[in-house]
Formats: structure tokens, sequence, C-alpha cells
């Protein structure tokens, strides 16, 4: 996918290191919105930072790994989806996502994450998909719910924090279960 037209002047496209400097300005606007649900080395501090990101993940896309898609909204980057990890072999990935405040409330994420879902079962053949999110993160809980997620469990202070640990909600969607939308033609 190299890129799609969600809505209008909404586009999801992959991020790749030549994206740092847009990356990193987004993360400007975004860090300390995002800082408490994603991991510390997710929240890039600088182009270089930015850049050293978007090469991990671009290794990992390359491999048939885990892959980031950002979402522009009128050519601006405001947040993304991303498969933090994926495993064709094991036809498992997890799914995950982060969006700026100015562009919330829109269904950007839940819109962004359908065709991610629905790309992966339709055109790679994933079987499970997983999110995870701190338990305190009522908002990303939500999102999992509005996207057909079934919460499997909780693991008690799995999420390291600065100043402790935080319980890990593990949320799944199952291909079976899936409902069908037909957003990935791509």
């Amino acid at each position: 996918m190299l890129s799609h037209q969600l809505a209008p002047g909404t586009v999801l496209r992959a991020l790749e290191p030549w994206h740092a400097e847009e990356f990193s300005a987004h993360m400007d606007r975004a860090r300390e919105h995002i800082r408490p649900w994603v991991g510390p080395s997710f929240v890039a501090d600088g182009v270089e930072a930015a850049r050293g990101t978007l090469s991990k993940y671009a290794r990992a896309s390359a491999e048939d790994g885990g892959r980031l898609i950002g979402i522009w909204l009128n050519e601006i980057l405001v947040g993304g989806v991303m498969f933090v990890a994926f495993d064709a072999k094991r036809r498992t990935a997890e799914l995950g996502c982060w969006l700026e405040p100015s562009a919330q409330g829109n269904g950007l994420i839940t819109r962004s994450c359908q065709f991610l879902i629905d790309w992966a079962f339709n055109q790679r053949g994933i079987h499970r998909i997983e999110w995870h999110c701190r338990a305190t993160n009522v908002r990303s809980a939500a999102t999992a719910e509005r996207l057909g997620m079934t919460l499997d469990g909780t693991m008690r202070q799995a999420w390291q924090l600065e100043d402790g640990f935080d319980d890990t909600q593990i949320w799944a969607l199952l291909a079976r279960d899936a409902p069908v939308r037909g957003l990935s033609n791509s």
C-alpha cells in the first residue's frame, strides 16, 4: 500500500525515513499528548531520532514485519496507525495508533485502523490482530471496542512507567469475527 485516500483531504501513506523532518515536527505537536500511552522509544525528540524511528520501521516493513502508516489531513501529518508487530508466518499482528490533539474527534483513527485490519485479513491472510493498551487508557480501549475487538485479558503490572508499572489490556479480533467492509482494495 503506497497510499490510500481515506476521505476527501485525508490520505494514509507509508511513513519512511525521508519523512523525518515532517515526523519530527508532528512529534513536536503530539509528544506531550501521546507520551503517557506509547513506548518511550517511539516519541522521537528531533530529526535524527525521528529518522531512527522511521528507519527501524522501514527495515521491519522490508522484512514483512511491523510498519508505520501516516495519516495526512489536508497535507499535514497528524498521526498514524501501525503494525507494532506483523508475523505473516504465524498469521498474527499487533495494531497501534497515535494522533495529535488537533485531529481528534473526526473518526480518523477508527477509519484508519479499519483499513489496516481489512488489509491484514483480506490481503495478507492474517488470522488474529491484537491491540495492547494501558488499562488506564480509556480512549484506546474505546477504539478497540469500536473496531469490534474483544478484551482477552489484562496483564498485571506489564506496562513499565518511569516511576512504576501499569496493567496492560490485550484486545483481539479474529478474521472470522471481523465485519466485512471492503475498504482494502490496494
